[in-house]
């Protein structure tokens, strides 16, 4: 860590665009002054960290949310590609019924003699 000293009304550059400027020192508080383009965030380090905690915890539920709709049954029959139809087994010739005999006699001929 760079350690600098300065006093009221001084400033330091960070890269080519942004100025921190002393404002006001009072006891042991020091207000600071701080012009960087729009492009740059500039926060608290508290309010950086509870933002980064936000942002993470959105980022979990997205994913949760996205996991649960790979599993979901509509969303798996949306993800799977439209299946073949079984092909059917080839239709075999029907087999003609046994020749029963015409009437039942107690010799199995069909005929009463």
């Amino acid at each position: 860590m760079l350690v600098l000293s300065r006093q009221k009304d001084e400033s330091i550059i960070i890269g080519d665009d942004v100025e921190v400027t002393i404002v006001d020192v009072r006891g042991d508080k020091v207000r600071l002054g701080i012009s960087a383009p729009r492009s740059i965030s500039v926060h608290r380090k508290e309010i950086y960290e509870a933002i980064q905690r936000e942002k993470a915890q959105k980022a979990k539920e997205a994913a949760e949310a996205a996991e649960g709709e790979k599993t979901s049954p509509a969303s798996e029959a949306e993800a799977k590609p439209e299946a073949k139809p079984e092909a059917k087994p080839e239709a075999k010739p029907e087999a003609k019924p046994e020749a029963k005999p015409e009437a039942h006699t107690p010799d199995g001929r069909g005929t009463d003699d």
